[in-house]
């Protein structure tokens, strides 16, 4: 039985641009194992958001096969895939995406709604984890008045409110000036540290990039590992 939380075999991925066809990714290889914190970096529009959208299940690839924990994730049907999406993988995105009339609460409790947990218990398991990153002066408040570094900590810990097995982020601090920055990837790490989740970033920022366990390079559709 296979350690690996997700596995990409021979994926590739094109995108027609006029009459010409170009291959964004080129037969990428990968194998993700559980508690592994990778990072990938790369020039913008060299595909890492494209691989981290098919690794995730919101992009089809071209071809090849992306395979989570045993199962070929396109081989679910489509209310199967987004209940996967939903409670096993967890989105950071570059911005945030948090609905600006729910409070910060609400944002939070959002994806245990999805799931059915019950209103009351999805708020009180969101204000548990505000408590825990300082955020809690902050739960009632609305998007539009927080921060810049208060909105992506919040969408983080939406990302992870259902205890993904897997936590993606496409440029996560992409957005933030550095000192705020800073403060999304200190608790990246936290969450790494504590609970052992997988987490893929990927970033063209190579300071982000380093902080990774096992770092990889996107380059012309292929994907490098670096030698620590």
């Amino acid at each position: 039985m296979s350690d690996n939380i997700i596995t990409l075999k021979d994926v590739s991925k094109g995108f027609i641009s006029g009459k010409e066809e170009i291959k964004v990714l080129d037969g990428v290889d990968l194998e993700v194992g559980k508690g592994d914190f990778i990072t990938i970096s790369g020039p913008s529009g060299s595909g890492k958001s494209t691989l981290l959208n098919i690794i995730g299940g919101l992009l089809h690839p071209d071809g090849g096969d992306v395979i989570l924990d045993g199962n070929s994730l396109y081989g679910y049907k489509d209310r199967a895939l987004a209940q996967i999406r939903n409670e096993r993988i967890g989105f950071i995105f570059q911005f945030h995406h948090l609905l600006l009339d729910f409070t910060v609460v609400e944002n939070l409790a959002i994806p245990l709604l999805i799931k059915g947990t019950a209103f009351n218990r999805a708020c009180e398991e969101a204000e548990k984890l505000l408590h825990r990153v300082d955020l809690s002066g902050r739960m009632h408040a609305k998007p539009r008045t927080l921060s810049g570094g208060e909105r992506q900590r919040v969408a983080v810990l939406r990302a992870i409110i259902n205890d993904p097995v897997l936590l993606l982020a496409d440029e996560p601090t992409g957005d933030l000036d550095w000192a705020h920055a800073e403060a999304v990837l200190r608790m990246l790490e936290e969450i790494h540290r504590t609970s052992g989740m997988t987490i893929i970033l990927v970033s063209h920022n190579r300071r982000v990039a380093q902080m990774g366990k096992k770092t990889y390079n996107l380059v012309e559709g292929k994907l490098e590992k670096n030698e620590m």
